[in-house]
């Protein structure tokens, strides 16, 4: 599987960014679709999950202003990031695999990622 993450950008506090994840390859039903990002000097970090039953799960420093969603049609998870703060600015990256429910924020439990997208919040 190849993930194209796209969408990142320049946004103001308070602002909103969409960021989309395109796979190729083999479809994304078959897996869980992550996303993670990277602050500098920071940890790479847990941001939400949808698994191959459409659960979805977020970190609780997203919860109530990201949201995932995907498009079977077009093979892309997006994920929508509303209310957006400055600590949210990091690299964000998808990642893909099957990770058991009590891995699924562990970065190491996915196989597949994309290459990454900037997202800076600053006034």
């Amino acid at each position: 599987v190849q993930l194209q993450a796209s969408g990142g950008g320049l946004v103001q506090p308070g602002g909103s960014l969409r960021l989309s994840c395109a796979a190729s390859g083999r479809t994304f039903s078959s897996y869980a679709v992550a996303w993670f990002r990277q602050a500098p000097r920071k940890e790479r970090e847990f941001v939400g999950v949808m698994r191959s039953s459409g659960r979805i799960y977020y970190a609780d420093s997203v919860k109530g202003r990201f949201s995932i969603s995907g498009d079977n049609a077009k093979n892309t998870v997006r994920l929508q990031m509303n209310s957006l703060k400055p600590e949210d600015a990091a690299v964000y990256y998808c990642a893909a695999g099957n990770p058991v429910l009590s891995y699924i924020e562990s970065w190491r439990a996915y196989t597949y990622w994309g290459q990454g997208t900037q997202v800076t919040v600053s006034s």
